[in-house]
């Protein structure tokens, strides 16, 4: 996941979360609101009808009751019961509502109590009178309140999602813009290759940690950029300087060997510096091309290199330098579409990589048939080259790429161990990768993955 999709989701997250707890406590103390002010209301009428038990004139009576209709609005199913005390517990009364033991032990304790059952209120109160200790409860409904709290449940949902979908947009556009300096970097960070090193990321102003990263950026591409040069000079010098000793000793060691004066012996040991000489200038051309792979590429173009006929001019080369070598070439249901077949890169480049792999495999099988398979997965192409050779030991299976490493058991064989890493170096210069699986006497199975021109469209 990005972290500009990190950082919408964490955005996200917490307001949602401050939001939920928002609505949470609003729709709470709201609601606690709500039933403070009805159980006042109810409470209001627990002591006006207390008087009204206490009183003994009918008149005061008749008055209290005529101000408590006039002044009082009469709640939805209102009605009031009245239970005597004696000695401290409450004489239960016909026709009064099933309440629980706990709302009249508090209210003996503490001298008044609330309960409700959903919609249904009671609202209690001890008092002491002359005529003896009791308890007056008020019930009545809230259908109001409910309905209220209902709307207002409803409108916080509503609200909920709409705040989602703003919140969202918000971290959405939000994100966009704190990232979109983070954006341009990358995009201009893409355009730079080893083919441009000298392109440079703008210059930002300020000291924040984009303009950090700027200035990091450019530094180690300044860096690079030398690095690069002083690599290229080197290989362009050291191809004439290491050759030209080389040839001048093969030279005047043949030219010793011509000479029919020299003993037996002599030309026995100048055989030996040619053909030593021979094997290092082998060497040292593989290093410089290894080399060259990275440091002279910006210099060539690419071009369009159709995969199939580069594999029949690998077989054709190798059936004229290497007859004994039997290559069998199968092309597996190759596409119509020219690009599925075609990779975008340096022919002469791809080539010698294939043909070493090639090599190999012909010259650890004993020329036995080698077969190349060509196929196309994925808008990928897949070059899978089988041999039946001596195999590679399963331990020593990680070391093969790397530069003059040779298998324990190749000791037989004629080889410098650059072949394999040089074809490595090529193929992912390509973008490709190179999977090898191998037993030991049965054969080498190595897959050449490579993107086709099709891949980048």
């Amino acid at each position: 996941m990005k972290i500009q999709s990190k950082f919408v989701l964490l955005f996200f997250c917490v307001a949602l979360g401050l939001i939920s707890i928002l609505m949470g406590a609003i729709f709470f103390f709201t609601q606690q609101y709500a039933f403070e002010d009805f159980y006042k209301r109810l409470e209001a009428r627990v002591n006006i009808g207390a008087e009204v038990y206490m009183q003994e004139d009918e008149l005061t009576i008749y008055y209290y009751r005529r101000i408590r209709n006039r002044y009082l609005e009469r709640l939805p199913a209102e009605s009031d019961f009245f239970f005597r005390v004696e000695h401290g517990k409450v004489i239960p009364k016909k026709g009064a509502p099933q309440l629980p033991k706990s709302f009249f032990t508090e209210i003996l304790k503490k001298g008044r109590s609330r309960y409700n059952n959903r919609n249904d209120f009671f609202a209690g109160r001890f008092f002491k009178s002359e005529k003896g200790d009791f308890i007056v409860v008020v019930y009545a409904k809230d259908p109001s309140g409910f309905r209220e709290l209902a709307m207002l449940q409803k409108i916080l949902i509503i609200g909920f999602f709409i705040s989602i979908l703003v919140v969202y947009f918000i971290g959405k556009v939000f994100s966009q813009q704190i990232f979109k300096p983070f954006s341009q970097i990358i995009k201009k960070v893409q355009e730079i290759t080893a083919d441009n090193l000298h392109l440079r990321l703008p210059g930002r102003k300020g000291t924040d940690e984009l303009a950090e990263i700027t200035t990091t950026f450019n530094d180690m591409l300044d860096r690079l950029e030398t690095a690069f040069d002083t690599q290229s000079n080197f290989i362009s010098n050291a191809s004439h300087e290491l050759r030209t000793p080389i040839s001048i000793i093969s030279g005047e060691a043949e030219l010793a060997m011509g000479s029919g004066e020299l003993p037996e012996s002599h030309k026995q040991s100048l055989s030996v510096i040619i053909s030593e000489a021979d094997k290092l200038q082998e060497i040292i051309s593989g290093l410089l091309y290894l080399a060259k792979t990275s440091a002279d590429k910006s210099k060539q173009p690419k071009e369009r290199v159709r995969m199939d006929q580069l594999l029949m001019n690998i077989k054709k080369i190798t059936d004229q330098v290497n007859p004994g070598c039997e290559l069998r070439l199968t092309f597996e249901d190759l596409p119509e579409e020219e690009d599925e077949l075609t990779v975008m890169g340096y022919e002469h480049l791809l080539q010698l990589a294939l043909s070493n792999i090639v090599t190999n495999a012909c010259k650890y099988s004993d020329n036995k048939p080698v077969r190349i398979h060509l196929k196309t997965s994925n808008k990928h192409i897949l070059i899978n080259v089988l041999d039946e050779g001596i195999g590679i030991p399963e331990q020593e299976k990680k070391y093969i790429f790397e530069p003059f490493f040779r298998a324990s058991n190749t000791h037989f064989y004629e080889g410098h161990g650059v072949g394999l890493p040089l074809a490595l170096k090529i193929i992912r210069l390509h973008r490709g990768t190179i999977d090898i699986r191998t037993q030991v006497n049965s054969g080498t199975d190595i897959t050449v993955l490579l993107p086709s021109v099709a891949n980048h469209k």
